[in-house]
């Protein structure tokens, strides 16, 4: 699967609005790490999803247009909710992004098919300088899962990517965990299904060390709004494809390092 988006549209790339201001303030005491759900109408989803929120750490659900009452049901969860009018994968979670706190953010879909209880894991690797960014590959758990033309197009960017950076991953997957700061840093521009590709390629060009965890992968709750089409899977192959077609960025400063190895 293609890193699963909260839209889809054949509508081409809009040049990035300037990003959603960050709450007024920082928070007196930040929780530890902080997980980025991107939603577009996932109300069914939500409880369990945000049940699985590692204790002490906080939910940041970025409501991108939903008409099933997402937001009001993930505020009432607990979660801190962040409004992105604009559609696109990108734009949910980079405003979700540009509102963390945490040191560590984490992102992870918000359809049920990936458990964010699986994160400390992934967090305690770039906290240990065992790696500056951990991604979830993806081991589905039931029929259905992962459908065939959404693992070819996974296949196909994964191998495009090793043929741009020299990086070997097994799978762009949406799960991933990394410092806030360092992240802001990469100054990424894509706001539709090119994010997550675009995270990876600059960190890749900027020396980062990546890592792959498995990850149960899950049935969705309900029906994925781009990989579950071949229409939908292409369009988000095609928004990666352009990404790995830009010019690498300029260097931004290195992460921050963790405790020695």
């Amino acid at each position: 699967m293609v890193p699963g988006e909260p839209r889809s549209g054949p509508e081409a790339q809009p040049a990035p609005d300037p990003d959603p201001a960050p709450p007024a303030g920082p928070s007196e005491h930040p929780p530890p790490a902080e997980v980025v759900l991107p939603c577009l109408d996932e109300a069914a989803a939500l409880p369990w999803v945000l049940g699985r929120i590692p204790a002490g750490w906080r939910a940041i659900v970025v409501d991108n247009g939903s008409t099933d009452d997402s937001g009001a049901i993930a505020a009432g969860l607990g979660a801190r909710v962040v409004t992105e009018p604009r559609r696109g994968f990108g734009a949910a979670c980079h405003a979700g992004l540009s509102a963390a706190e945490a040191e560590f953010v984490c992102f992870c879909d918000c359809d049920g098919s990936l458990d964010p209880a699986l994160l400390p894991p992934m967090v305690e690797a770039v906290r240990s300088g065992a790696a500056d960014l951990v991604l979830g590959r993806r081991r589905p758990t039931g029929a259905g899962a992962w459908p065939l033309h959404a693992r070819a197009g996974n296949a196909a960017v994964a191998r495009m990517l090793r043929r741009r950076t020299g990086v070997r991953l097994r799978d762009i997957g949406p799960m991933r965990a990394a410092r806030r700061a360092a992240l802001l840093g990469l100054g990424l521009t894509d706001r539709r299904s090119g994010y997550p590709l675009q995270m990876v390629v600059r960190a890749a060009d900027a020396g980062w060390r990546i890592s792959e965890v498995d990850v149960a992968y899950r049935p969705r709750s309900g029906r994925s709004k781009v990989t579950g089409t071949w229409r939908g899977t292409w369009t988000a192959v095609r928004d990666m494809r352009a990404v790995l077609r830009q010019p690498p960025a300029p260097a931004p400063p290195p992460p921050p390092p963790g405790r020695p190895r």
